[in-house]
């Protein structure tokens, strides 16, 4: 239970719920976050599948885009590393029993060499000496299924920020795995971008009550100016 006397503290992204905040608020003897600061060369933004593909089928495609870019100018600023990762399907029959004959094929087509699947989306700002990564699957953190936690352990990142998309399937299989490796991480509640009826919101709440971090980029973007 909260104190009555102490004001209800909101969570910065909007999107989780007052009781929920309170919940865990309290369990944390008052703490909202569960890291209070992002150490710059140790910090990865990590952008899952924001290529063409995916992205032309967003709605929110250039704030999206916007965001990400301006999270990433951030990461950079002070040190640390953005990584790109696309994803390679290696048959159609892996995805349809979930996504149907049709839309199975259509993303087996363009997750291959030369399909709009595998390039970063028009609109984002990607820089020389930023990492590229490709998953076989829906996380970039299960082992096995891609070289980015190679890549991350080589520069010493232990802090992980997660945009792109989608929330509650790549973006969030991404994090959870990511935990399970021992890195802490954030998603960036407004770099994400999530599917209709509050999955993106639930997906965010859940993590914030029990894996990690969730805030919104100018939050996450003032944290990384301070540590520089």
């Amino acid at each position: 239970m909260t104190d009555p006397a102490v004001a209800p503290v909101a969570h910065p992204s909007g999107v989780i719920p007052q009781g929920l905040v309170d919940k865990v608020v309290a369990r944390r003897g008052g703490r909202l976050h569960m890291y209070a600061s992002l150490g710059g060369p140790r910090t990865a933004l990590v952008i899952v599948d924001m290529d063409e593909h995916s992205v032309r089928r967003s709605e929110t495609r250039d704030r999206l885009c916007s965001r990400v870019n301006a999270v990433a100018a951030a990461v950079r600023a002070a040190g640390g590393t953005v990584a790109f990762v696309t994803t390679h399907i290696p048959t159609a029959d892996a995805l349809t029993a979930s996504l149907g004959t049709d839309l199975a094929a259509e993303y087996f087509g363009e997750n291959h060499p030369g399909g709009d699947g595998v390039r970063p989306a028009t609109g984002l700002d990607v820089q020389p000496g930023d990492l590229r990564a490709v998953k076989a699957r829906a996380s970039a953190f299960f082992p096995g299924n891609c070289d980015l936690p190679d890549q991350l352990r080589a520069r010493g990142i232990e802090h992980v920020l997660i945009a792109g998309l989608v929330t509650s399937v790549c973006c969030e299989s991404s994090a959870r795995d990511a935990c399970e490796l021992g890195y802490q991480v954030t998603m960036v509640s407004d770099a994400l971008g999530g599917q209709s009826f509050g999955v993106h919101e639930a997906s965010l709440a859940v993590f914030f009550r029990n894996f990690g971090d969730v805030r919104p980029g100018q939050e996450v973007i003032q944290l990384l100016g301070a540590s520089r």
